[in-house]
């Protein structure tokens, strides 16, 4: 009887790990997480807060989940070039450049993450007037290698990031509506 569950026990897990392995090889190659939000105030306010990294972590939501972080700026403290590299038991071990500015609408990040897990994407964030608030975006895309498509059929990086996207633009929106 022992030896019939552990065979029937093993058949379920095997099928189990297969019907992961399926849903993962049907998950995309990339992935794009996205969220905006209406912020009282003009693009030419909100974008050095997002394009000068030191301002910028002064409301990144990563930033605040660890305040043991170690951080370390290289490059100019804004705009193309401009580096921000973190280690952190919370957060991992990683770092973002500023690739790309078109003020005051466009700020593009190279964001590379060492720990916990490999990964190198790229995030967007656009400014849009719209009346007198500013409709800001932000944006992350960036490849799903096979292991990352296992994970994503148990987590959603949607909802993942996607919270910790909505957290960042509320502080952005009330540090810029503050001011």
């Amino acid at each position: 009887m022992i030896k019939k569950l552990a065979i029937a026990a093993a058949a379920l897990i095997g099928i189990v790990i297969a019907a992961v392995l399926i849903l993962a090889a049907m998950k995309p190659d990339t992935f794009r997480v996205a969220r905006s939000a209406s912020i009282k105030a003009p693009p030419e306010k909100i974008f050095p807060l997002i394009a000068d990294l030191h301002k910028f972590n002064t409301w990144n939501p990563y930033e605040k989940k660890d305040p043991n972080i170690k951080g370390t700026y290289r490059g100019p403290s804004s705009g193309k070039g401009a580096a921000y590299a973190w280690e952190s038991m919370e957060v991992g071990t990683g770092s973002m450049e500023i690739t790309g500015t078109a003020a005051p609408s466009k700020v593009a990040m190279k964001l590379d993450f060492v720990k916990p897990f490999e990964a190198h994407n790229v995030v967007e964030f656009t400014l849009a007037p719209n009346g007198d608030a500013t409709e800001v975006t932000w944006a992350m895309n960036g490849p799903v290698p096979f292991m990352a498509k296992v994970v994503h059929v148990i987590f959603d990086m949607d909802s993942m990031v996607g919270k910790d996207f909505e957290a960042g633009l509320a502080n952005l929106k009330a540090l810029a509506e503050s001011k």
